[in-house]
Order: structure tokens, then sequence, then C-alpha cells
């Protein structure tokens, strides 16, 4: 289903899951309690985020005893598993829903027609349209020609059987599903694809006083004369969880993730990278919960960071570089199994990572090459000046420095030694001229 990209949020603060709703004892349908109607606004595209926060909101709407819920809609489309998740949610509820395409200018378009049939009621704002169903890839691309044969025929029959089941035209659903069409808000009256015209949420209430409507308990009629709006608003959580659960955001956040813990491992006491890359992967991880990950292609990622990090150990001559290039292209390809990651997106990300990680290895692997120039170790090697006979201990001055020394040979002063070793604060030297015996 067709979808829109997010930015990232640049501050993100995870927050403790939100306490299930406590299911209320069941009354009648006929005589639901309360004076409130629930209102619940879905905007923008339909991921795992704005599922979440619909299924809990039908739940507030239950627990608070609401003789309806209102969804109002306004959407370009999104994930078929998010999408079912809402429908699920709307033809299971207790409480009676009504979507309501608005305001004006707004649509439901892809995703969006299923879950506005899927509604006890559905309603449309003047100006608003519904349609254009075919299924896509996540990125918008049509599917593969087999592919979209299967997934075209599942997609049909499932919307066809929700909208017959809701009394509805199913015939011209399954035909914005196969041929995209779309149709304005008089026009879905007419052809019997929703059930009524509103110009906004107070209208709407008015005309569904008196309908009635079927349950799962049986039928009621509505009764919504008087009746209090209770806006339902989205959480932080929800709000975070609703950015992040775009698979595009969450494949950023974990390429960012493993880039900072790899810099922190390469050169520890940076500090700032492995803090920031800590905080991505977390959240990646989180949102993961929510996406359909494909493990494989997870444990290909993490193969070509044990590949980068073996790069720095091991003379390969760039052969595990090229296996973790190879390796993180195919597990960022296979990440995700119902959705994949926009190329536009994927690509450059490659990219930069990929090349982020080899300089980071290929600088560690010089930095391990080079020889220590500070400490005791720098001293290996160096060439000094003999300023005290040696015989066998004496006192040389190397590195701009006098040290204690000592030899398995008598050194006169002024002769050039060479620094083989360190016992404690004394240094093993031999002359020169006997270096090649």
């Amino acid at each position: 289903m067709a979808r829109t990209q997010t930015n990232i949020f640049f501050r993100v603060v995870l927050i403790g899951l939100v306490a299930s709703a406590i299911l209320i004892p069941g009354a009648p349908a006929s005589v639901l309690a309360g004076n409130e109607v629930i209102i619940i606004e879905l905007e923008g595209p339909i991921n795992p985020g704005t599922a979440l926060y619909v299924v809990r909101g039908l739940e507030e709407a239950k627990k608070q005893g609401a003789k309806i819920c209102i969804a109002r809609l306004d959407t370009p489309g999104g994930l078929a598993s998010s999408m079912r998740t809402i429908v699920k949610a709307i033809l299971n509820s207790p409480v009676p829903v009504a979507v309501f395409v608005g305001p004006k200018g707004a649509g439901a378009a892809s995703a969006g027609v299923m879950v506005t049939i899927a509604g006890h009621i559905a309603a449309m704002a003047p100006g608003t349209n519904i349609g254009a169903a075919h299924p896509v890839t996540a990125g918008g691309k049509d599917i593969g020609k087999t592919m979209s044969k299967k997934v075209v025929n599942d997609m049909a029959a499932y919307s066809r059987g929700i909208a017959e089941d809701r009394g509805r035209n199913g015939e011209w659903v399954e035909r914005a599903i196969r041929e995209s069409v779309s149709i304005t808000a008089e026009e879905a009256v007419e052809k019997n694809v929703v059930d009524l015209v509103a110009k906004d949420i107070d209208q709407l209430i008015e005309k569904l006083d008196g309908k009635v409507i079927s349950l799962p308990e049986g039928k009621i009629t509505l009764r919504t004369a008087e009746l209090k709006k209770k806006y339902y608003r989205p959480g932080f959580r929800d709000k975070i969880l609703k950015v992040i659960s775009d698979p595009n955001i969450a494949y950023i956040l974990m390429m960012i993730g493993l880039a900072g813990l790899y810099f922190e491992l390469s050169q520890p006491g940076a500090i700032f990278p492995g803090v920031i890359g800590g905080i991505s992967l977390i959240l990646a991880f989180f949102s993961f919960q929510t996406l359909p990950v494909n493990y494989a292609g997870l444990l290909l990622i993490a193969l070509a960071i044990i590949f980068f990090i073996a790069e720095i150990k091991v003379t390969s001559y760039g052969v595990l570089s090229i296996g973790g290039l190879v390796s993180l292209t195919l597990g960022s390809i296979m990440l995700f199994e119902d959705v994949g990651v926009s190329l536009k997106v994927m690509m450059p990300t490659i990219l930069l990572v990929g090349g982020f990680f080899v300089v980071v290895a290929g600088l560690a692997f010089r930095a391990h090459r080079i020889k220590p120039r500070l400490g005791m170790e720098g001293l290996l090697g160096e060439t000094g000046a003999v300023t005290e006979l040696i015989d066998p201990e004496g006192l040389i001055f190397v590195h701009g420095e006098y040290w204690r020394t000592k030899a398995n040979e008598r050194i006169e002063p002024g002769e050039k030694v060479v620094v083989t070793g360190v016992e404690g604060l004394t240094l093993e030297v031999r002359k020169i001229s006997n270096q090649a015996t």
C-alpha cells in the first residue's frame, strides 16, 4: 500500500509500555452505559504505530462505556498488515464504530478504503474521495506480475467479504482494488459504498441518532443526541512509535546505531558516538517489535559488522571488507518480509555506512601497525649515546632523556648503543657495531 516517508526525530525518549485497558463487565449491547462519543483521529500513513493507537483507542472506548466511537480518517494508505489490524479491531469492537472521512479535502485511499468499509457506519464529508486501493510495494511501485495477481486476489476477496458483511457495495470495492477507481463522497453514497454524507463530526453525531446497527451481541439502536465529545489523543509513546514504525526510519536508526557502536569499539573513549549508537539501536529494536522483521536479514547485517571488526585484526587485503559490504547489502534487502526499505534510502545508506566502516577499519589497522612513540615501548629500537661507562650498568642519553642501562659487555662513554629491552626502569642495550652478531 502507498505510504509517505516521515522525518526522523533528533531527540527521542523511551517511555514505559502503557498498561492494557481493563475490560468492563459486558452489559447488553442495547443498554450501553455512558454519555460520551470517543473520537479517534487517524491521519497520515497507516503503519504499526497508527494501528496500535487505533486499537488502544477502541479499548479505551470500551473501558469508558462510550456509546459510539468515531474514527476520523484522512490517509493515503499504508501497510496491509497494519490495515488488517485496524479492520480486525473494528469488526470485533463491542462499541459501535463510525468511520468518518473528513474534513473537506481529506481522502481514504488504498488501505483507507478497507478501514472505511469496516465501520459499523461509514460516512464522508463533502469534498472528500475514496478509492485507488490497488496494492503496491512500500516504496509505491507495482508488485511483480506473479506476486501482484496473488496479492490482488487476496485483497479483493478480503475487502469484498467485509463490504458485503456490512451490507455495502462489494463489487465496487473489488474494482477499487483491481482497477484503482476512485469516487467522491456523493457518488459513494449513491453507489452504497458509504452510508451518509456529513459536513463535520457534529452533524455526523446528529445523523447517527436512531440508526440501527449490528454488533457481535446483536442489533442496537444508536441514541447519539446530546452525547459529549471526547477526543482520544495519541500519547508521546504513540507519536514516537508512529515515526519509527516506518521501515525506512527503523532501518536508518539501526545503521546509525551499528555505526556508532562500531566506532566506539574501534576508537575507545570517543563516548559520543557510542551514546548516539546505543540510543539509535534501542529505538530500532523497539520499532522492530511492530514490523515484520526477517531474522536472516538481521543476521546478515550482524555478520557484516563482524567482518568489518575482523578486518582490523586480520590482514585480509580487503577481502573481509568486501564480504562485509556484500553481507550488508543482502541483509538490508532481506530485512523486512512484507515491506521493503526504499532503494532511495537503502543505497545511499549502504554506501555511507559501508564506507564509514571501511575507513574506520583502515584507520584502526594503521594505528595498530604504527610503532609506539610514547612510554617505555616507544624506546625499543631507539639509538642513544653512552654518557657513563656501562660495566655492566651505566648511563645513556636516548629519546631526549638520561636512562640507567645495563649490557652484557663493556661499553665506553661516547659509543652508540641501541635499546633492545626494558626491565622496570632500566634499559637493556648493546653496541651498534654488535647488532648483526
